[in-house]
């Protein structure tokens, strides 16, 4: 099956803050989005929830496009992202995952040594397998009607594996990184086959009609410096490299893309050095100290999800300190890791509309 994207003509984008900040040309204000903004803290999330399985969701492309609009419609954000899930690669190659309430991702039979890799898909077709991505992304597109730019995404290769070996989350992914140290090889074989079906799926969606892609590494904290720089930043290095060389192949201009490796402050300068345009920040990093060791990237972030919780007065006080910490330009806000479920939706509209009113006002010099 061909890619779904043929040259066709998306509606014409209204509002390219972001993209311009990504690419770290001049922004009036600073554009704004949130990890996890389509999703379960909004009440019509659940509404599609109670009626549908949380993969069934992921895998109908009208149902993904609806939730991927949800927070559109509700809220004055500067971005879309896709409605998946991390662990669509981890199904692709033949894994079952299911989404257990209270519990989370729950894998039915983990890889327990590397004997079992055996059973993986090894020849995955990502226009086959995961199609349903593709035609949701070029179903979105035109939904938007160009009111801001779609993003596309995926997991990063050590964060799934870690899921794959794990069978689920886990605060320490000790067996999975019991396979560092055990069986290295292995591991490198296993990262080197989700670094080759992440390429092409990223490339996928961005001929499908995403704008900008975000590489999530979720579980990089629970890596040191040393295996950091073993086994998850080459395939990060791979991962971007090869999407801007396959897609430059196909005749279509490269994307931005953000790379975000969740706790692992102590790879910024690396990161910032990687061949991604944006460097995701969680809430544990100081916005200057990020400037200082990646002055060359957009950085994007970093307000503790958990800021939510305060009054709308005082998420506007955080955020315009935040804002006088990162500065206004070659900077995008977000969260620094993604949206919880009692998250007062109101509360994202105070820190959305603090971040376009501070700015615009910095931006000016009042």
């Amino acid at each position: 099956m061909a890619a779904p994207y043929t040259g066709q003509a998306f509606p014409p984008l209204k509002n390219d803050l972001l993209l311009r900040a990504a690419a770290g040309e001049k922004t009036e204000r600073v554009p704004v989005w949130a990890m996890r903004q389509a999703g379960r803290y909004l009440p019509e999330f659940h509404e599609v929830r109670s009626k549908h399985d949380f993969f069934e969701v992921c895998q109908t492309p009208e149902l993904a496009c609806e939730i991927t609009l949800q927070p559109i419609r509700r809220l004055d954000l500067d971005a879309a992202i896709i409605f998946s899930d991390i662990l669509v690669i981890p199904q692709a190659v033949g894994m079952k995952v299911e989404m257990v309430p209270g519990k989370g991702p729950t894998f039915d039979d983990p890889l327990k040594t590397p004997d079992d890799m055996k059973n993986l898909k090894k020849d995955v077709n990502v226009y086959e397998t995961l199609n349903y991505v593709f035609e949701a992304i070029t179903l979105t597109r035109h939904k938007l009607e160009g009111k801001v730019p779609l993003i596309g995404f995926s997991g990063a290769p050590w964060t799934l594996m870690a899921y794959m070996i794990e069978g689920g989350g886990s605060n320490t992914f000790s067996k999975a990184k019991k396979w560092l140290y055990v069986h290295p090889e292995e591991s490198h074989q296993l990262l080197q086959l989700l670094t080759d079906i992440i390429v092409q799926y990223l490339v996928g969606q961005v001929q499908a009609g995403a704008q900008i892609l975000q590489l999530f590494e979720s579980h990089a904290g629970c890596l040191g410096p040393g295996n950091f720089s073993k086994f998850a930043l080459p395939c990060i290095k791979q991962i971007s490299k090869r999407i801007k060389e396959e897609l430059s192949v196909r005749g279509i201009k490269p994307v931005p893309m953000i790379i975000f490796a969740k706790d692992a402050h102590f790879a910024l300068e690396e990161l910032g050095e990687s061949g991604y345009e944006v460097v995701a920040l969680d809430w544990t990093v100081k916005p200057k100290h990020a400037r200082r060791l990646a002055p060359n990237v957009t950085l994007q972030g970093n307000l503790d999800p958990c800021a939510l919780y305060a009054s709308e007065e005082e998420i506007s006080k955080m955020t315009k300190e935040m804002l006088k910490n990162f500065g206004t330009q070659k900077y995008i806000a977000n969260l620094g890791h993604g949206m919880y479920p009692d998250h007062n939706p109101d509360h994202l509209a105070a820190f959305i509309n603090s971040v376009h009113r501070h700015s615009e006002q910095m931006n000016q010099g009042l």
